[in-house]
């Protein structure tokens, strides 16, 4: 799909990150499948998820613009989404039309910085549509000047130096979208339609909702929680 009509076709709309991770009870590809395909005929416009299994399994299911990550752990490094070439190119592989990383300012495995990173992904996927999550505003406007094609919020709050900042970051989008040409993406921490609403005022591009929507052992702490105040 062309890269500008891709982006008109997430603007001003809902994407939906369908994950679950290995010891949440619905970590299964066939069950993100479904839960994307709940979200496409609830209206979404896309799906962010998470590796190769779910990422194609999710394709099948829906013709929705997948935003595609692959988490994965090193011990030398901080960055977990989509942190090397082996990351892309399973994202690519799995046919997710945007690949999203981590643009954080945090070395990577073997000591990489991102600058250096996002040349050797250029070079080896020079035609790829990649979205920076980024944490802070710096981070946005970095990975701007270097040429993401879109910049989101997701890491605000979850890196060492954002634990402070209090979720959704709306102001960050709207810092962001006031500095930048990038279209950035309103995600992290969002729970409530006017939440949303805030962001979208705010200049964001489209917004991304995971756990709201379709975490629910996540979703049932919130409710226990209020309960047990």
């Amino acid at each position: 799909m062309d890269k500008q009509l891709l982006l008109a076709k997430l603007k001003g709309g809902l994407i939906v990150s369908c994950q679950a991770l290995e010891d949440e009870p619905l970590h299964s590809s066939y069950i993100m499948s479904r839960l994307a395909a709940a979200a496409q005929e609830g209206g979404a416009v896309g799906i962010r998820a998470n590796g190769y299994e779910d990422i194609s399994a999710i394709k099948k299911s829906v013709n929705l613009p997948v935003i595609g990550i692959v988490k994965r752990d090193y011990d030398d490094s901080k960055v977990f989404i989509t942190a090397t070439l082996k990351e892309v190119e399973e994202v690519v592989k799995s046919g997710a039309e945007i690949i999203a990383l981590d643009a954080t300012d945090q070395l990577r495995p073997n000591g990489q910085r991102l600058d250096e990173f996002y040349v050797e992904v250029r070079q080896v996927f020079p035609d790829v549509v990649l979205m920076a999550d980024i944490s802070t505003f710096e981070e946005g406007v970095k990975a701007s000047k270097l040429g993401f094609d879109l910049v989101a919020t997701t890491l605000s709050g979850y890196t060492d130096y954002t634990k402070d900042h209090v979720l959704p970051n709306t102001d960050l989008i709207k810092s962001l979208a006031e500095a930048i040409d990038t279209p950035v993406m309103a995600e992290g921490g969002y729970w409530k339609p006017e939440e949303l609403e805030r962001a979208m005022a705010y200049g964001a591009h489209a917004c991304i909702v995971g756990s709201a929507i379709t975490r629910p052992r996540e979703i049932t702490k919130r409710f226990v929680a209020s309960l047990n105040k």
